[in-house]
């Protein structure tokens, strides 16, 4: 009955989705225009002649790029309270992220407007989109176990916060969708990882678990948890009606066969969102295709910046109708909490531009192009998916970084693996991933032929939970925090080499 209700409910909102799919630069422009409109008065738009910006031309001339450096000082304002500077009233919720160059963290406003028709939007879309490829589903007859972080006040004020997303999320979350969540609100927000994942284990054992919403990596520490204190083998023996999982935050394919292991049901469904605490802007919705339809009326507009222009000074900016299939783009968005042409971050590549369906390809900050390899994070995704598919391997976390030359003048790249099964032969595991690099970046190629530039890489094994302590000393166990894969200095790995004595 419940299932029944929920397909009538949102089969108005599928159809909504499937005239942005047919109208695309129709309704992005049209997103734009609701966004200019709506952040005019504010002091943003009055300082950049929002009244001028009639289309998208005039909105690049008014509007430059901004990254968390040109918007910090607006946004501590907002924090304090002040009402009206990047986007209309006061905000009283801040997403806590990664921090940049300068500052330990992050602070993204989360405005009212967003939380209804971008982060919650994208989450029923997430749960519609899955009905419709499943329709005999019986997802909805249970409950769902959401793993999120903790928040904390923000400078004291009354009623505003900071905090992970999924914990302002969990606290915003509509009335509605209450019952169907497991956990009680208390565990859900504790911010002692392990004690939460003890409460996690004793709460939800005996439940009746449909489905799963959370980042890879810490989603599998809670149900490794639950298989100890169950003392169970697999969780289809724990929850036997578990049958999707919603994930995103970190690349599915490292934990892939770690998944496989402990839940055995071959009609078990993985689903990917690419949900930030910027907003919401991407799911699969084609459980045969793992690139995601990126979704274009959700308060989100979409610029691109070719991943060769990066850093310049005036780079090359496109709006979606100009992007093309199979190259590399940092992405650029403007939001409805007064992210004004803002550079999160990742980088995407198109695999269709008819619908508009995109992989993340990696960080502008995760790469190594310390030799003009530009090795970047989807290259390194796909050798180890290879090199673990060739050898059995399975991977827990793993990092890379250059070694600039040593005591020989020799030069290579640096991977420290932590797995969850060693490969039979490290060196064969090497090899793999060295060729793969190859085949898949010519630029690596070029730096690794005969072994001039780069001599092969370097393999270290990581002790078991090196990562996870790593993470802990620094603060950022559990949440929505992730292990750097490619860095293009050594501050990391040193640090972890360091503890993994």
């Amino acid at each position: 009955m419940i299932s029944t209700l929920f397909s009538m409910y949102v089969s108005p909102r599928l159809r909504a989705i499937d005239k942005f799919v047919a109208h695309p630069e129709e309704v992005q422009r049209q997103v734009l225009a609701n966004l200019v409109k709506k952040g005019r008065d504010t002091e943003w738009g009055t300082g950049h002649q929002f009244e001028q910006i009639r289309d998208y031309d005039d909105f690049v001339r008014n509007v430059p790029l901004n990254d968390y450096e040109t918007l910090k000082n607006f946004i501590d304002r907002m924090r304090q309270g002040e009402k009206n500077v990047l986007w209309p009233g006061r905000i009283r919720w801040y997403a806590k992220s990664s921090g940049t160059t300068n500052d330990k963290s992050k602070f993204i406003p989360v405005s009212p407007q967003a939380l209804k028709d971008t982060h919650y939007r994208g989450g029923t879309d997430s749960v519609a989109i899955y009905f419709r490829n499943h329709p005999k589903n019986r997802m909805m007859k249970g409950k769902g176990l959401i793993l999120g972080g903790s928040h904390q006040p923000n400078y004291n004020l009354p009623h505003s916060y900071v905090g992970d997303l999924s914990a302002v999320l969990m606290e915003n979350i509509p009335v509605v969708a209450r019952p169907f969540r497991v956990l009680s609100r208390q565990t859900a927000l504790l911010a002692d990882f392990e004690q939460k994942r003890n409460e996690i284990a004793r709460e939800t054992i005996g439940q009746n678990v449909t489905n799963l919403s959370g980042v890879p990596s810490w989603m599998l520490s809670v149900l490794n948890r639950i298989l100890e204190v169950s003392g169970k083998k697999y969780i289809d023996d724990v929850w036997p009606n578990l049958e999707v999982f919603f994930h995103g935050g970190v690349a599915f394919t490292p934990y892939r066969e770690q998944y496989n292991r402990i839940i055995r049901n071959p009609e078990m469904h993985y689903e990917e969102t690419y949900n930030a605490s910027e907003g919401f802007f991407g799911l699969q919705n084609d459980p045969n295709d793992v690139a995601m339809l990126l979704m274009l009326d959700y308060g989100v507009f979409y610029e691109f910046i070719p991943l060769e222009e990066v850093g310049k000074p005036n780079p090359i900016v496109l709006p979606l109708w100009a992007v093309e299939k199979d190259k590399n783009y940092a992405l650029v968005i403007t939001t409805s909490s007064g992210l004004w042409r803002y550079q999160i971050g990742d980088t995407v590549r198109f695999t269709s531009t008819n619908p508009y369906k995109f992989v993340i390809s990696g960080r502008t900050k995760s790469f190594i192009n310390a030799f003009g390899e530009e090795l970047i994070v989807d290259n390194a995704e796909k050798g180890l998916e290879k090199a673990c598919k060739e050898t059995g391997a399975i991977i827990s976390e793993y990092t890379a970084a250059p070694v600039f030359m040593d005591d020989n003048g020799k030069c290579r790249h640096q991977w420290l693996i932590e797995f969850e099964q060693k490969p039979d032969s490290l060196e064969h595991f090497s090899n793999i991933l060295d060729q793969t690099l190859q085949s898949i970046n010519s630029d690596y190629e070029a730096k690794r032929y005969k072994d001039i530039t780069l001599q092969p890489l370097e393999i270290i094994v990581a002790r078991p939970n090196l990562f996870n302590d790593w993470l802990k000393s620094k603060g950022k166990l559990g949440g929505q925090h992730k292990v750097p894969r490619l860095n293009n200095n050594r501050d990391i790995m040193d640090q972890l080499l360091q503890m993994n004595q």
